[in-house]
């Protein structure tokens, strides 16, 4: 039955709106703003479905919840899960679902309403061509392969209960679905739904609790979940009788922090995250409220190592990319968060010594486990309380015998005592009859009292943590389920036993569906306890479908699950707009240097062509590496160095490198460092990863004190020989975050040959542009990029001149006719990157073991071949020089940069802002509240608050900061004595106008009259005997000319008498009315055809008040 209905609305603007029984979520496109660079932008409202306009809704579809939203390109989608089914029941009203199939809705489009139907062709989200910008070409239908990624049946739901917990952590908490509680390691669709949980933050408690019970908000984890029922006749527990059936559930849940493929997600990262990290829990729910729960935990070898894949069975190399120091740190906060959320750990090392890279692995494990902080902390005691411990044990050497893999079963006897130590997780109830607890599983779980906890961890693992660790993990769990039938005074029968197998054998298979593409190998004996023929075939043909899947599929299906992570490098996140969040960005802004901070860093950068040659490594590489003598401060952080040529290009190094010589450089390398650091008295440096393309290799050192803010290190490298085909010729790059900021080296062997300028730029455009790293990066998506090695751009001049200029030090000159030089101007290679001033002479070619130039039969032409070129505005070069190094036919070449490294604490970040958006709230709250026009005195009580400095508070109906201290609402400003304004000035009072503001009055001409013509001009004191006259005020005069206001007329005069009444005063018209008007009556205009010279507004005329009436002088 379906939760919800999905409508759509076209017209005005396009509208999705998810409407269950009482609750709509309607969500906008913005196009304000949107563009291909910026967040697409949308608005979300959510409301009762009664007070929700609805109209002019079509239905899409139905659903039964959300997953979150997703973009591409400018287009917005809404996820929705459309099929599933019930997959697990771990205890009743607890129920978990399995998702079958989910549709995309489009939100500023309709082309896709229609639903996208699945094309054998469109196995992948974008296809690994370029543009002409580097960046992936979109295919047709962009979300085939992530609705057959979400449809494949390894993703999991639950409206009852938070699924990425296990048993044991939800047990002293609220029987009701918690989002808040959500763990996002175990989340899966943590990116779609961000916006969305940032959007229910922001709503009023009570509206959150009412989107909470709505359950539309959908989490998922990804991995197994399964139960089988018990008969109430299979007997469990002997003290307990009903005649309802028990529930043995099996819930895996894969980690999302390393998620991938088999051979594109190996080992662990610099948080302490390991690839195929998995949650098993296996729960027994026996009416009517015992339930019991064992976790067990298997994960990629926790060391820095990765794996090739090949067609060849069991041939694929291992390889260790970086040091054991280097190693330490994350190892570290691997088994430090273990400890944190499982209490001790047990490790149990499956892997073989009879496979030499296998063999490699457990030596560094081991290592690793003898230095961890844990084994630090254990400090005095004993064994027995040990947080961290291993067992090595070799599952192919041990199962090898006649026995076969029964033989397994003896391992239980190396892990008895931690199985017994960490006990499992026993809760009871019993305030409830399981009548009422089988309410056709409507009724939520009971809440349960704790009789006992799990308090360690087996940690399980082989090389892909798949077949070996799913059988083993299996014993284990089954050892756990009869210690708790034991100590119940039960005992494990051959019907639970058979069901156990079951679960495990179903979830092994799944599990390595996941990460591998095919079921788990030695599922058969897992399900039965035996190997047979049939079992043997499977496993053959399952080991045939593995090679073509992980050579020829894994990587495509890795890129749907970085995009469904939101994991890519060009990938953009749904913005829902919010005035409030929009404000509390600016202000974030503004506040920047509160969070965050910026650092100082030295990075050394050297080239070295080694000419195949072994005797580079034995020398003294003082001369190039510490060219001077720094202070102990001023030591580089970085160390990049990059070499070529260090083994000959024969075709059989082409084929198969040989990392033996790259491994006696770096030694050489790493030992010349420290034996300064330490005569520095400094800290030690440590190689942080190696790289090799046959002859190129590239090796990142850095200062052991700088470790914990390197993160995200990875290699990779490119092929330019023979087309693309041979690796004589590429690029090997090396990128990792130093702090927040990314850095990018990449050392380069480019085509040789003086008329082979338009094959280097060639080269060069392929590694710039063919170079990913893993998320989908490229070179060019770093801050600070680096390039060096020998590029073999040549010097355009004969050979006689170039080496008299080189005699001469015209070095200039030589520059100026630089292949690289002009090509970097010309904009065909290298663009926007930089290179310091070249004040050495050419770098190539000199006979060994002298500085004399080539004096073979080629005679070569000296040429500055090795070059450092560098990009980022956080850069800056302060030494570029060459190193007298004469053990190749090259000179070493070296390069120091300043750096500043930006450094955000992005938890003072959140912090400040979720500070801001609450004080935003509370200020939008009491402007809301002033403008209301309220009778309550208490709210003129509140203290008004400056909008900025110098300024007065906000006015509002209740408060004008013009009135405030008893202000007079009239001018104050008293004009000179005798004196009026000046008509003659501009009427706009800012314009600038060289008549004066004020004229003086002329004296009054001596009148009869008993009554003086009013004008507008300033008041005088009256006489005191002056008579007051009370009489309506004339109308406003018609002011048609400038000089209507002060001036005398044909018939009376123009000007105030200084005995005038004040309240005469108070009745004098405004000087330049609103609308133009004219006072028109018969009686007046009858009179002034008699009286030619009287003024039109002479007093001496006697008009009947009633005779008047307003006229307009302009037509309405």
């Amino acid at each position: 039955m379906f939760n919800l209905r999905v409508l759509c609305r076209d017209q005005p603007q396009r509208a999705i709106a998810l409407v269950t029984s009482d609750h709509a979520l309607i969500f906008h496109y913005n196009t304000v703003g949107a563009g291909a660079k910026t967040a697409p932008r949308c608005q979300v409202e959510f409301s009762n479905v009664s007070s929700a306009n609805l109209d002019g809704y079509r239905p899409l579809g139905a659903g039964h919840g959300t997953l979150g939203m997703i973009t591409l390109g400018e287009d917005v989608f809404v996820c929705v899960v459309t099929d599933s089914s019930e997959a697990a029941t771990v205890r009743p009203g607890e129920s978990v679902s399995r998702i079958d199939n989910v549709d995309f809705y489009c939100l500023n489009r309709s082309d896709y309403d229609y639903g996208l139907e699945y094309e054998p062709s469109a196995q992948f989200m974008a296809d690994d061509r370029y543009g002409s910008e580097g960046k992936d070409v979109v295919t047709e239908h962009p979300f085939l392969a992530m609705k057959k990624l979400l449809g494949d049946g390894s993703f999991y739901y639950s409206l009852d209960f938070n699924l990425t917990d296990r048993l044991q952590d939800r047990s002293d908490k609220s029987a009701a679905f918690d989002i808040d509680s959500l763990d996002e390691d175990m989340l899966w669709n943590s990116y779609m739904i961000h916006p969305l949980l940032l959007f229910r933050s922001h709503l009023p408690p009570s509206e959150k609790a009412q989107l909470d019970a709505s359950q539309l908000l959908t989490s998922v984890i990804r991995g197994h979940a399964s139960t089988l029922k018990i008969p109430a006749t299979v007997p469990i527990l002997p003290q307990v009788r009903s005649k309802f059936p028990s529930f043995l559930s099996i819930i895996s849940r894969q980690s999302s922090r390393r998620a991938g493929t088999r051979f594109n997600s190996r080992g662990i990262d610099d948080d302490g995250n390991v690839a195929n990290f998995v949650e098993t829990e296996v729960t027994l729910w026996v009416p009517p409220g015992i339930a019991f729960s064992y976790a067990q935990i298997r994960g990629s070898l926790p060391i820095f190592w990765e794996q090739t894949p090949g067609l060849i069975p069991g041939q694929q190399k291992i390889e260790i990319t970086r040091s054991s120091e280097a190693t330490q740190h994350a190892f570290n906060k691997h088994f430090e968060t273990l400890e944190l959320d499982y209490g001790a750990v047990h490790v149990v090392n499956l892997l073989s010594e009879l496979r030499s890279g296998e063999a490699e692995l457990s030596t560094k494990f081991r290592q690793h486990i003898a230095r961890s902080s844990l084994r630090q902390k254990e400090g005095s005691l004993g064994p027995e309380h040990s947080l961290l411990r291993m067992t090595d044990y070799d599952f192919l050497a041990e199962t090898r015998g006649p026995s076969g893999y029964e033989a397994s079963s003896q391992i239980k006897y190396e892990l008895a005592d931690s199985l017994d130590g960490f006990a499992y997780f026993l809760s009871e109830d019993t305030s409830r009859p399981a009548a009422a607890i089988h309410n056709n599983g409507q009724s939520t779980a009971p809440p349960s009292s704790v009789i006992l906890q799990q308090d360690g961890v087996f940690r399980t693992n082989c090389l892909d943590c798949l077949d070996r660790t799913n059988l083993v993990q299996t014993i284990i769990s089954s050892m756990a389920l009869e210690s708790f039938l034991r100590h119940q005074g039960g005992r494990l029968s051959s019907e639970l036993q058979m069901r156990h197998s079951t679960l495990w054998a179903d979830n092994g298979d799944a599990l390595s569906k996941i990460y591998a593409g095919t079921g788990a190998l030695k599922s058969s004996f897992t399900r039965t306890g035996k190997m047979s023929l049939a079992g043997a075939l499977a496993d053959a043909r399952k080991s045939a479908t593995r090679l073509y899947v992980n050579n020829f599929t894994d990587k495509a299906k890795q890129k749907t699950i970085d995009i469904l992570l939101g994991r890519l490098a060009n990938q953009v996140a749904v913005h829902l707009y919010d005035p409030m969040n929009e404000l509390v960005t600016e202000e974030l802004n503004r506040r920047a240097s509160e969070y965050s901070s910026t650092r100082h860093t030295r990075i050394w950068v050297g080239t070295f062509n080694v000419n195949g040659r072994d005797a580079g490594p034995g020398s003294d590489l003082s001369p190039w590496l510490f060219p001077d003598e720094p202070e102990p401060h001023e030591e580089p952080d970085i160390f990049a160095v990059g070499f070529q040529e260090i083994v000959d290009l024969s075709p059989q190094q082409i084929m198969s490198t040989d990392p033996g010589t790259r491994k006696v450089w770096e030694q050489a390398v790493q030992e010349c460092l420290n034996k300064r650091s330490k005569m520095n008295g400094t800290s030690k440096y440590v190689l942080l990863r190696s790289g090799q393309l046959v002859g190129a290799a590239l090796m990142i050192y850095i200062k052991a004190d700088a470790l914990k803010d390197i993160k995200n290190v990875e290699g990779t490298v490119k092929k330019t020989g023979l087309s693309g085909i041979a690796g004589n010729k590429g690029g090997c790059a090396i990128r990792f975050d130093f702090s927040n900021t990314s850095i990018c080296f990449v050392t380069a062997h480019l085509a040789a040959g003086f008329a082979n300028y338009d094959e280097r730029n060639r080269d060069y455009e392929t590694i710039d542009r063919g170079l990913r790293f893993q998320k989908n990066r490229s070179i060019a998506d770093h801050d600070t990029v680096i390039w060096l090695g020998d590029f073999n751009y040549r010097i355009g001049l004969g050979n006689q001149i170039v080496r008299d200029l080189v005699a001469q030090r015209q070095f200039q000159k030589l520059y100026d006719n630089d292949q690289l030089n002009l090509q970097m101007i010309a904009g065909r290679a290298f663009q926007f990157f930089s290179e310091g001033p070249i004040s050495f002479a050419p770098t190539y070619k000199y006979d060994i073991g002298t500085d004399i130039y080539d004096t073979s039969e080629k005679s070569r032409i000296p040429a500055w071949c090795d070059r450092i070129l560098w990009r980022g505005s956080n850069m800056r070069q302060s030494q570029y020089n060459v190193a007298d190094l004469r053990v190749s036919d090259h000179r070493p070449v070296f390069a120091l940069f300043d750096c500043l490294v930006d450094v955000i604490d992005n938890t003072l970040k959140d912090s400040l802002r979720r500070k801001l958006y609450e004080q935003k709230q509370r200020d939008a709250l009491s402007d809301s509240i002033h403008l209301l026009d309220l009778d309550d005195d208490d709210t003129m009580s509140q203290d008004s608050v400056s909008i900025a400095p110098g300024l007065p508070p906000a006015s509002s109906d209740r408060s004008k900061w013009w009135l405030d201290n008893g202000t007079p609402v009239k001018a104050t400003l008293k004009p000179p004595t005798n004196t009026i304004p000046n008509s003659n000035r501009l009427s706009n009072p800012f314009t600038p106008d060289a008549e004066p503001d004020w004229i003086s009055t002329p004296t009054p001409p001596t009148s009869t009259s008993t009554r003086t013509p009013q004008s507008p001009t300033p008041s005088v004191t009256p006489s005191p005997t002056h008579r007051i006259e009370r009489k309506p005020p004339p109308p406003p005069p018609r002011q048609s000319t400038a000089s209507s206001v002060g001036t005398t007329s044909s018939q009376g005069s123009g000007f105030v008498s200084a005995s005038e009444s004040p309240i005469e005063r108070s009745k004098v018209p405004p000087a330049i009315p609103r609308k133009p008007i004219s006072l028109s009556s018969p009686a007046r205009e009858e009179r002034e055809r008699t009286k030619s010279g009287m003024d039109l507004l002479g007093d001496d005329v006697d008009v009947d008040e009633g005779d008047i009436r307003w006229k307009p002088l302009l037509p309405q």
